[in-house]
């Protein structure tokens, strides 16, 4: 019989960011472990970052099932027009750093101490009563829910406890009650205690855990008493199968991915303004460049300087495919850790994309995290605390120097450990 899994997931293509391409991927090479892939996924989510290009990975084999979802997001941008009209009419702007309208400050203590564990609990019952009939009518006894947003998994517990007998696994993108975005939402103490109770009961009942870094696991073990198993994010092989690396006329160092509220380069930042400061020749050719979403509070950090403005470049949200190129006209990949909650324990998705253009990275954070393990296994850069600006001011002036000598840097062989067709493998074996 055929082997038929479903992955119930908020993110999925034309939705871009991080968020989307581990599932995306997993789903893109399930077929040929034997698997067909069913996605149970909303037809009208509320996401930042769009890219028309990831929907060339979902496969053929796929079948991708919407059903509409309601928001409360919907309602807050309609009234944050009227009521501040300086609000960025988005979801992101209830988190925004910048100073807060009262507008702003209620509704984010209203998205923290209302709607648990997020925004998106309102679906749990539709997509439940839904995927109820779905299953048994396509005879799935396999799901998997992804998550955040956490709401997913409130769909797995409901159908594991309408049906004992089909096998769930719960994927942790990120933690649930100790994720530090908590904090930017004003949680209080009631709601934290309801994030716990509900992330207990997904922890005691799904038949499988999984999470993406070392540090995840052991703290879903803490809180579960149970085995949780390791399934690291990674890079797809074939999106780096063309990538070329090309000359630059200027030095450039290359930060991709959003600049949260929790992201924090400036210590970075502060290290390339001394160098420059210090070193003409470093200056007249260095060219700081961060492509995708930059909070408000940082693009504001590089305008309060005359010379960091000088330094700095930003590039808006790009397609993936179009990501790929900029990698090849980059000297340097920088790697932001500092500032987040338990960085000891994040390996961001594009960390591993970064280590598959094997060109060199330059990472601020801790130094006996996981990350800066896997980057001392690789050999692809260094983590340097955000603290210590003399050690990242000397490893950008070698690379520097490397540069300008058109040295040619030492390509590594990357472990296929790390690629999506062989996590997809790990997997597999799970699913078995």
């Amino acid at each position: 019989m055929e082997k038929r899994v479903l992955i119930i997931a908020y993110y999925w293509p034309p939705s871009g960011g991080s968020g989307v391409q581990r599932w995306l991927k997993f789903v893109k090479y399930l077929p040929s472990f034997g698997w067909k892939p069913y996605v149970f996924t909303p037809a009208n989510p509320s996401f930042a970052v769009r890219d028309e290009s990831l929907l060339n990975d979902v496969p053929a084999e796929a079948e991708v099932i919407r059903l509409p979802i309601w928001e409360p997001y919907d309602a807050f941008l309609k009234i944050s027009s009227v009521v501040d009209r300086k609000t960025s009419a988005t979801p992101t702007g209830l988190v925004s750093g910048k100073k807060k309208s009262i507008f702003q400050k209620i509704s984010t203590w209203l998205r923290g101490n209302l709607f648990i564990p997020d925004p998106r609990i309102f679906w749990v019952r539709p997509a439940t009563a839904f995927l109820q009939q779905y299953l048994e009518r396509n005879e799935i006894n396999t799901i998997i829910t992804t998550g955040p947003p956490h709401s997913m998994h409130l769909i797995g517990y409901r159908l594991k406890r309408k049906n004992p007998k089909l096998t769930w696994i719960a994927d942790f993108r990120d933690p649930w009650s100790e994720w530090g975005f908590l904090d930017s939402l004003m949680v209080g103490g009631f709601a934290r205690n309801a994030h716990r109770r509900l992330e207990g009961k997904v922890l005691k009942t799904a038949d499988k855990v999984i999470t993406i870094t070392p540090f995840y696991v052991r703290q879903f073990e803490a809180l579960s008493g149970r085995k949780v198993t390791l399934l690291t994010n990674g890079y797809d092989e074939s999106d780096f199968s063309a990538i070329r690396i090309v000359p630059t006329k200027k030095f450039i160092i290359r930060h991709v991915g959003t600049v949260n509220e929790k992201c924090d380069p400036r210590p970075f930042m502060m290290a390339v303004e001394e160098l420059a400061a210090s070193n003409n020749i470093f200056k007249d050719n260095v060219e700081v460049n961060f492509v995708g979403e930059v909070h408000p509070q940082f693009k504001a950090f590089i305008q309060d300087s005359q010379q960091r403005t000088q330094l700095t470049t930003f590039t808006p949200p790009v397609a993936h495919l179009d990501l790929i190129h900029l990698y090849g006209s980059s000297n340097i990949l920088v790697l932001v850790l500092t500032g987040y909650k338990d960085a000891e324990g994040y390996m961001p998705g594009k960390l591993f994309e970064y280590l598959a253009t094997r060109l060199p990275i330059v990472a601020t954070g801790p130094e006996d995290g996981d990350a800066a393990r896997l980057l001392r296994h690789i050999g692809r850069g260094k983590m340097i605390e955000g603290s210590k600006t003399a050690e990242i001011k000397q490893i950008l002036l070698e690379l520097f120097e490397r540069w300008q000598r058109k040295e040619p840097d030492m390509v590594s062989v990357l472990s296929d450990q790390y690629s999506r067709k062989s996590l997809t493998g790990q997997l597999t074996e799970l699913l078995k």
